[in-house]
């Protein structure tokens, strides 16, 4: 090979290098270029690790059809080398470790002539399979800051006339370590990129953790409808037929949409923990039924001394007072027993019970000296929630947290390949066709994406308990979906996938407690035919 086309060679492989992402492709793509241009047989690449050991990345010995490593898919089985002994002395007489301990490229000619250097394993190696190991060429790999991170060992150069083993020349050599060096450059940029990556997923997974903290009752929200949301994606991405056939996610469009998925509800971390875990109506800092059950120990207690006071009075007979009292005492139980039952919430109040819980809170009683309702204003109010535990306001709040999500996404500084992470985590409240918010999106203005994920987090909520509700069955969580989907609230051609493929019984298998488990016919799903 002449020299002009070594160097273009070279030049090809640092472009090559630095567009590489994936980074055993880029160790690979390393060896194979040095191989090709110093026509070596063989070859291997070390990482160091921590300072003190070389690990094994990628070997390839052309001549014996071996490779292990890089996208081989075969794992190395050898073990990391190190470079210190249990007293802190470096080990040297390696010649990958003595090239790394003293930041010096090694040039052997032949390793059974060479002094100095321990090449028993190579030796039993060449025993095992026939093979000739005879010239090596080692170069540290040192990235922008001259630290050494890897080394890229050569093996065999063989003559371009007649494949004959030869010593690497002083031209050969020059050439691998400009490979070596723009390789740490390359390596180290994608190790920084991973590492950032991979410091960002942590980031957001413990955000998540945190929201999912603030609720006992909607833990693991955060960290499920990602699940979901992934198996959904991948499901409707893989289609061939159908209405999504055309729809594709590269990996890059899958990474985007799980990141959406794990900070959708990041605005929480503002949501009061007292709105948030609002197990109960008249819930704020404490639970003030307990107030409400004092109230009601004081109409006993009035009702206990109008009894003695007629009692005492006589006029009327002690078993008229005795049993008058009896009835009023019950009737107190009773009011008592369904103001309670009112204050837990539910799914549904209807009116009757609101305008029971009216009439109830105007009894009245006295309280040092003043005459006041059973239930003030405030009471009442929050006992007539029609549905759960939230007043509007507080409901509000709630829902705040979704603007508050594109808020705090929008102000970061997503990469190209981010940037619709705020559109699809603001979007999962929104709705089909417009009612939804925080504002109000419909039809082509949600991409599939955001569909997606809305199916995920409300499949998610009707699975897992609220305060004021057990988890629902898969059944009837699937009903649910179906009625939302002919109210035109989610996707129907996702719904229908979802249903297909039975997604969400694999994920009920996972994720769900077994009494939720339970048969679920298609042919009661609202809006689903197939």
């Amino acid at each position: 090979m002449q020299i002009l086309d070594r160097i273009n060679n070279l030049i090809k492989i640092g472009v090559a290098l630095s567009a590489e992402k994936d980074l055993p492709r880029l160790l690979e793509m390393i060896l194979v270029g040095a191989k090709a241009i110093t026509n070596a047989d063989g070859g291997t690449i070390y990482t160091v690790q921590d300072d003190q050991t070389l690990k094994m990345e990628i070997v390839r010995t052309d001549s014996l059809d071996f490779a292990m490593g890089g996208t081989t898919g075969t794992e190395i089985p050898f073990e990391p080398i190190p470079m210190y002994d249990p007293d802190g002395n470096p080990l040297e007489h390696m010649v990958v470790t003595y090239s790394v301990l003293n930041d010096s490229t090694v040039n052997i000619a032949d390793a059974y002539e060479t002094k100095g250097f321990d090449f028993s394993g190579t030796r039993e190696f060449d025993q095992k399979t026939g093979y000739r190991s005879r010239s090596f060429l080692t170069v540290p790999m040192k990235n922008h800051e001259s630290k050494i991170i890897g080394v890229l060992q050569l093996i065999n150069a063989q003559d371009e006339e007649n494949d004959e083993i030869i010593p690497f020349s002083s031209e050969l050599q020059q050439l691998t370590e400009a490979i070596a060096s723009q390789a740490a450059i390359a390596l180290t940029n994608r190790q920084l990129i991973d590492s950032l990556e991979q410091m960002f997923v942590a980031l957001i997974r413990m955000l998540a953790k945190a929201i999912d903290k603030k609720s006992p009752h909607t833990g693991n929200h955060s960290r499920r409808v990602p699940v979901i949301t992934m198996m959904l994606a991948k499901a409707a991405s893989s289609t061939t037929s159908g209405p999504l056939k055309d729809f594709k996610m590269t990996d890059a469009d899958i990474h985007e949409l799980e990141t959406a998925a794990w900070l959708h509800d990041c605005g929480k971390v503002s949501t009061p923990e007292y709105v948030v875990d609002k197990r109960t109506k008249l819930e704020t800092i404490h639970d003030a039924i307990h107030e409400v059950g004092c109230r009601f120990e004081i109409l006993r207690r009035d009702l206990e001394i109008k009894r003695l006071r007629q009692l005492a009075k006589g006029g009327e007979s002690a078993d008229q007072i005795d049993s008058d009292y009896q009835q009023r005492l019950a009737e107190l139980d009773d009011e008592q027993q369904f103001i309670e039952r009112a204050n837990i919430g539910g799914e549904f109040m209807t009116d009757e019970d609101q305008a029971r819980v009216r009439e109830i809170g105007k009894r009245e009683l006295i309280i040092n000296g003043e005459q006041r309702p059973l239930l003030d204003e405030r009471e009442l109010y929050n006992l007539t929630i029609a549905k759960g535990t939230l007043t509007p306001e507080e409901r509000d709040v709630i829902n705040k947290h979704v603007s508050l999500t594109i808020s705090m996404l929008e102000s970061i500084p997503f990469p190209k390949h981010l940037e619709q992470v705020p559109l699809y985590a603001g979007a999962h409240h929104e709705k089909i066709n417009g009612s939804g918010y925080p504002r109000g999106l419909s039809g082509d203005q949600l991409p599939i994406q955001a569909r997606i994920m809305a199916i995920a987090d409300i499949f998610e909520a009707l699975t897992n308990k609220r305060p004021y509700k057990p988890a629902k069955q898969l059944s009837e969580t699937m009903k649910i979906l179906g009625f939302m989907r002919k109210d035109g609230e989610i996707d129907g051609d996702l719904l229908d996938l979802f249903i297909e493929q039975k997604l969400y019984l694999k994920y009920a298998h996972e994720y769900l407690d077994p009494e939720q488990i339970d048969e679920v016919d298609h042919a009661f799903i609202p809006g689903y035919c197939k």
